[in-house]
This record gives C-alpha cells, sequence and structure tokens, in this order.
C-alpha cells in the first residue's frame, strides 16, 4: 500500500449527493469543450451545456476551425469563453482550456457529447469527499437511440482493485469526452501530451496521474450522452489509435512489456494500408520517444498488463488490434 493509499483508507462521507436537476448553480466545475468544424454539433451541445442547472462556465477551444464555429459560437454564447490558438492543438487544446480554468474541478465534453442535469453537481461532491481521486468517468448513453455505449460495459467490469472509498470500479485510464477531472491533478499530471495530438491519448496521461498517486473510477450514478458526429474519419481515427497505443507503449511500459506488446499488435491489427501507416508514424516518432521514454513502476505495469488481458476481446477497442 501506498502512501497515498494509506490517507484515504477511512471512507468517504455517504450519501454522496444525487445533484437532481432541481438543485441550483454549482459553480465548483468548468466544462472544457474542443472542436474543429463542427459548428452544427458545438452549438447544439452549448445550447444543452446551457440548460444544465449547475449553469457551470465553459470554455471553448475551437482548434482552427473553416466553418464560422468560432463566429457563431461568439455570436450565439457571448457567456463562453472561447479560445482561437488559430491552428489545430488536438487534445492539447483541452490543456490550454483548463489553464484558464479557475474551479477545482474540470469537465471534458466533446462537441458531440454533453452532461445529464445534475452530473457535475454529483461529479464535483464526488470529488470533494475522495481527496486523492483525480478523475471519474460517466456512463455513455449513445443518441438517439439511448443506448448504452459498448465500452460501458469494460469501465463497469473493470479488472482494477481499488479502495473501498472508490465510488466505483477503479479505472486504468479514461475517456476524455466523458470525464470530470480534478484540476489541480490535471496540471500536476502535465495535461495531454503535445506528441500524442489526438487518438486514444488519454492512457498517458492517466498512467502518469497512477504514476503520481492517483486513483481513477468509473461511476454508475454520472450520465453523458453522445450523438456521434459524422464528420469524422475513421480511417484516420485509427491510425491515430494505432499510432499512439506505440507510442505509450515505447514511453512507459518496461522494456520487455514493449517488445512483447508490439509483436502482438504486430501480429493482431488489420493488415491493411491503414495499419501500415500507423506503425510508420510510429516509427517515425521513435526519436523523440526515446528521449522522453520513463518506464514505470511495477506496481503501474501490474495494472496496465491486466487491463490489457481484459481488453483482448474487446469490440469497442478493435482499432488498436
Amino acid at each position: 500500500m501506498t502512501q497515498h493509499e494509506a490517507n484515504d483508507t477511512v471512507a468517504a462521507p455517504e450519501p454522496v449527493g444525487t445533484g437532481g436537476p432541481a438543485a441550483g448553480p454549482d459553480g465548483r466545475t468548468t466544462v472544457v469543450v474542443i472542436t474543429h468544424n463542427r459548428r452544427g454539433e458545438l452549438l447544439r451541445t452549448l445550447r444543452l451545456l446551457r440548460e444544465l442547472p449547475e449553469r457551470p462556465p465553459v470554455i471553448v477551444t475551437d482548434n482552427g476551425s473553416t466553418d464560422g464555429t468560432a463566429e457563431a459560437v461568439a455570436r450565439e454564447f457571448p457567456e463562453v469563453r472561447l479560445l482561437r490558438p488559430g491552428r489545430n492543438l488536438g487534445a492539447v487544446g483541452r490543456n490550454l482550456a483548463v489553464h484558464f480554468a479557475a474551479t477545482p474541478y474540470v469537465a471534458f465534453c466533446d462537441d458531440d457529447t454533453w452532461w445529464d442535469p445534475g452530473a457535475l453537481r454529483r461529479a464535483a461532491d464526488v470529488l470533494d469527499a475522495r481527496p486523492r481521486l483525480a478523475a471519474v468517468t460517466a456512463r455513455i448513453v449513445v443518441e438517439p437511440a439511448g443506448t448504452e455505449d459498448p465500452v460501458v460495459a469494460e469501465l463497469r467490469d473493470s479488472p482494477l482493485s481499488g479502495p473501498d472509498w472508490l465510488p466505483g470500479p477503479a479505472l486504468g485510464s479514461f475517456l476524455a469526452a466523458a470525464t470530470v477531472l480534478r484540476t489541480d491533478a490535471f496540471r500536476e499530471a502535465g495535461g495531454f501530451h503535445p506528441g500524442l495530438w489526438l487518438g486514444g491519448e488519454e492512457e498517458l496521461l492517466a498512467t502518469d496521474l497512477m504514476e503520481r498517486g492517483w486513483w481513477l473510477a468509473y461511476d454508475e450514478a454520472l450520465t453523458i450522452h453522445h450523438a456521434a458526429s459524422k464528420a469524422r474519419d475513421s480511417t484516420e481515427r485509427r491510425v491515430l489509435g494505432l499510432r499512439n497505443t506505440l507510442w505509450f507503449t515505447w514511453l512507459r511500459r518496461p522494456a520487455a512489456a514493449a517488445l512483447r506488446r508490439t509483436a502482438h499488435l504486430a501480429r493482431t491489427v488489420p493488415r491493411d494500408l491503414a495499419s501500415v501507416r500507423a506503425f510508420g508514424r510510429a516509427c517515425a516518432g521513435l526519436p523523440w520517444v526515446l528521449r522522453e521514454r520513463v518506464a514505470v513502476s511495477a506496481a503501474t505495469e501490474a495494472r496496465i498488463v491486466a487491463l490489457e488481458e481484459a481488453r483482448r476481446g474487446s469490440s469497442a477497442r478493435r482499432y488498436v488490434g
């Protein structure tokens, strides 16, 4: 047991507030949204966020949109803080937004997701009561069908063990479009790595949080809605996801484990041009990856191995082989 675990073995006060829709404003959480050329979807999300009973402050990073997104947000949502870096920063757009957040918690939200009324209050209550909990991930409901995202089953059945004060199963990673994080923990771990840009970028940050003694958890009582955007290149997403899986493996896994994982991916990913591109891009980045490589502790590696084994048959993670 680490010192951090020993300090948090006292059970959190219960019950944690339900954060029902009837409750008033709650200023503990800032909603952070990144967007790129999805004006219509972003405006819908901002309308739904505006209606939340918590009335959270919202920060939008427009990643170099050329479809009038920034102008529409400025015109229709003057209360939203709009950041315009002038280029597509990918996940680092979230880092930029968190820099300006003045609340103890930040709720990440994509331009095609939105939080359920009361969920942000519940998440803040959960984090208030558990000072070593860095992030809490919500149940994801796919719209318009109203069905659970397949990845929810994996979150609910996480193989990781954790202290009994967690609000739900311990996690080894999180989903940026469906997670509320402790602002100080996010900053302490350095936020999202600029080298990964987008595509499974959460795994590296989650691992760095765990290495610092933080916990991540799933909470069944939180809900976020996802209406997947049609403005996406699924093949490019798979390329980025596989490339970043390789980079994460080489950046943080012990040498033997990194070699085994790389060989497994090479054997099991689809034998197509997208996989070739992903491996090619990953190899092109080897110089900076090796410069920044820091292998994790044995305890963190054991968690990664447990997650890896549980995900082998995952239908929700086929893009990584």
